[in-house]
């Protein structure tokens, strides 16, 4: 059996990875794929801890979070898709919804 701080520190290691690369990176994905990442590492540490007490509760949590990162995607593809047939670029710094 592997002990729950091994999943604890893949799912720390995986959340500075997800926030570093959010915080460095210029191009609207890769912030998109980091966030996602970022919630990964969440729902890992909660099916750990779920696994771990014998709750199913966790799991259930996991799942909703899961189906909100789903239509987050959706919508989120959608929006970037749109910003890009608008600026024809996907650098952060370089999208301002303000301007034409």
């Amino acid at each position: 059996m592997v002990p729950i701080a091994y999943y604890l520190v893949l799912s720390a290691i995986l959340f500075s990875i997800g926030v570093a690369a959010f915080l460095i990176k210029r191009n609207i994905i890769t912030v998109f794929m980091s966030i996602e990442l970022m919630l990964n590492a969440v729902n890992l540490t909660f099916v750990a801890f779920a696994h771990q007490w014998h709750r199913v509760s966790g799991q259930i949590f996991v799942f909703f979070v899961m189906v909100v990162a789903a239509a987050e995607a959706a919508v989120g593809l959608a929006i970037i898709i749109a910003i890009f047939r608008t600026r024809h670029t996907l650098d952060v710094d370089q999208v301002d919804l303000m301007k034409l």
